[in-house]
């Protein structure tokens, strides 16, 4: 990575060193903070025992946030065109019926 900086954060209180373009400190400290988040979320549960664990069983339930945000994304995409093609209609057909009335 060309003008990587490093930075520090803190996941499960150990501290890791990361190389970060520039421009992207905020995005990976956010990053990091909620991946900390969701880890200790996990191990606070008591079912998992060991960091390795924890992240793997994390990386799993992120994982499969992304895919249904991904999913709901699609489903969107399929069923806001036509409702908005559909809202459109009505919009023109009503400024069309308001010009007629002013004429």
């Amino acid at each position: 990575m060309s003008n990587a900086l490093p930075i520090n954060i803190t996941i499960l209180d150990k501290e890791y060193k990361i190389a970060c373009p520039s421009g992207e400190q905020s995005a990976l400290l956010a990053s990091a903070e909620y991946l900390d988040s969701k880890m200790r979320e996990v191990r606070d549960s008591g079912s998992i025992i060991g960091s390795e664990r924890i992240a793997v069983i994390t990386a799993l339930n992120i994982a499969h946030e992304l895919l249904n945000s991904n999913q709901l994304q699609d489903n969107l995409s399929e069923i806001l065109p036509p409702r908005l093609k559909d809202l459109e209609h009505k919009i023109s057909e009503a400024l069309h019926n308001a010009r007629q009335m002013d004429i």
